[in-house]
């Protein structure tokens, strides 16, 4: 008994020890249940037209007036590739589909987030990514898509009828004008962007093309519009000078002297931008024929860069 009372001790300890072992043990691994990859397997082959691009704003126009334009019309014959027509070749060709992670894919070579897929519609966010990553306050433009089918069998119309701006996107620019005709400096890029032609031999007028994607397969809207720029060259004139600088071109034609483009010194702060509204005045007033811009076919007060060179 003695002999059992001197163990004793050391049979805790012993069992102590077990026990600390044995809930020090890592618990088994759970598999992890992965995510199944995103796929338009079931949709292969459906047919389908883009009939809405918009802002997070819902509208299709920003406030500096540019436009979204809803020009797709695709199908997926498989997942790794799209069939999707090209306005400029108007023609329909393959591109690339890439899975990229989660629900992001790589198609005809713009990123997407796949938001909706149904046979019915679809519904895309477009991404913007820099060196392989998303800004996500960046990408606050959604694509909506419906089946041909869904369009002709169920609406029943035409599915190029429906590539069309909404009552809502029309309020917004009407909006818009509104306030360009009654502030100038509300202004906004006109869609089709306002014309300046000479009506005197002794002016010649060239529109500048600044757009980077114009020789390029890139089938977004052209990108001019938002900042129109003409060189207005005038021989005869007073003096050799040149200005660079904008102009307002409103609702009826009218011509506004807006800003220097160029910083001007203090000292000529007050003597340029007296020279340049007597630029717009006098020579351009007098010897262009100005059309404004519109949008919607609406016409309303658009910003125009004009450089004017004299020659004596």
């Amino acid at each position: 008994m003695n002999k059992f009372i001197q163990l004793y001790p050391c049979f805790l300890l012993l069992v102590s020890m077990l026990f600390i072992g044995a809930c020090s043990q890592p618990a088994p691994k759970q598999a992890v249940k992965q995510k199944p990859q995103a796929s338009f397997k079931k949709v292969w082959g459906v047919e389908y037209t883009e009939v809405r691009r918009y802002f997070n704003t819902g509208y299709s126009f920003n406030e500096k007036g540019y436009e979204l334009d809803p020009n797709w019309r695709f199908s997926f014959p498989s997942d790794d590739s799209v069939r999707i027509y090209n306005p400029k070749r108007k023609m329909f060709v393959i591109a690339p589909v890439t899975f990229d992670h989660d629900s992001v894919f790589n198609i005809a070579w713009a990123y997407m987030r796949l938001k909706m897929l149904t046979r019915d519609s679809l519904i895309f966010q477009v991404l913007h990514v820099s060196g392989k990553v998303i800004d996500n306050e960046g990408s606050s433009v959604y694509l909506t898509a419906y089946s041909n089918d869904y369009i002709k069998n169920v609406l029943h119309k035409n599915p190029l009828d429906m590539q069309v701006f909404t009552r809502k996107d029309t309020l917004f620019i009407k909006r818009k004008v509104a306030e360009a005709t009654a502030d100038h400096h509300k202004a906004f890029a006109a869609r089709k962007m306002a014309e300046l032609k000479s009506i005197s031999p002794m002016v010649k007028v060239e529109q500048v093309i600044n757009d980077d994607r114009a020789d390029t397969d890139n089938d977004g809207p052209p990108i001019d519009y938002l900042s129109p720029e003409y060189n207005i060259t005038i021989s005869k004139a007073y003096d050799d000078f040149s200005y660079y600088f904008t102009i307002y071109v409103d609702e009826r034609g009218g011509m506004e002297f807006g800003k220097s483009m160029v910083p001007l010194e203090p000292e000529f702060a007050q003597s340029y931008p007296r020279i340049m509204k007597g630029l717009v005045a006098g020579y351009l007033k007098a010897y262009l024929k100005v059309k404004p811009g519109t949008t919607l076919g609406i016409p309303h007060t658009s910003e125009v860069i004009v450089n004017v060179k004299g020659t004596k």
